[in-house]
């Protein structure tokens, strides 16, 4: 993992907050870790909102309307099912400590959801930071074909009609390169945070 790391003894959802602003974000080691430390990697991932991609095949499922989306509608169940081991994802940096924080900021207003539903079952989601004009993405998952996609879709589509003018993705992934995501220096990363903080808090 690229960048700095520092441990922190103690965390409050106001110092996550300001964390966030100053661009630092918290991770542990794994979910059964209880500590918590900072990072900053040298290369950021940025899923630019005017130039964001949609394959045709993935266009022609949303059209279909597979799944009911809702936002902030279970954020609690989305970041636990975030947090939960798979096959394909057998430990996670999602722990206790970071469940209770990120749900005290649900409440505040300033972490949301996107969630997939169908036939009242949650089959995929995300989860992420608002602050400012930014949004920084924490996590997704799903259990059915497309579904953590889809979300992802309607996130964009949230954030430009609200907008927001930063989408963070923390990394990049040749998942989320398909979509038109790219690795931003530290220092031109800062000067997009800066802008975005110096935006009042828009409403998710």
């Amino acid at each position: 993992m690229a960048g700095s790391r520092r441990k922190s003894p103690g965390i409050t959802p106001e110092i996550l907050l300001r964390a966030y602003s100053i661009g630092l974000f918290p991770m542990a080691e794994s979910a059964d870790d209880p500590e918590i430390f900072w990072v900053e990697p040298e290369l950021r991932g940025v899923l630019p909102l005017d130039n964001f991609h949609v394959s045709k095949s993935l266009a022609k499922t949303i059209r279909r309307q597979p799944f009911d989306i809702r936002f902030d509608h279970d954020f609690d169940a989305v970041i636990a099912a975030c947090a939960e081991a798979t096959s394909d994802r057998p430990s996670t940096w999602i722990n206790h400590t970071i469940r209770s924080l990120y749900s005290t900021l649900h409440r505040m207003g300033h972490a949301h959801s996107v969630e997939a539903w169908h036939d009242d079952q949650l089959v995929g989601g995300l989860y992420g930071v608002s602050l400012g004009s930014a949004f920084f993405g924490e996590s997704m998952f799903s259990r059915r074909t497309d579904a953590s996609k889809i979300c992802l879709v309607h996130l964009v589509a949230r954030l430009r009609d609200r907008d927001f003018t930063l989408l963070d993705t923390q990394f990049t992934t040749e998942h989320l390169k398909t979509f038109g995501a790219i690795d931003v220096p530290k220092d031109n990363y800062a000067v997009m945070l800066a802008a975005a903080m110096d935006s009042p808090h828009l409403t998710f």
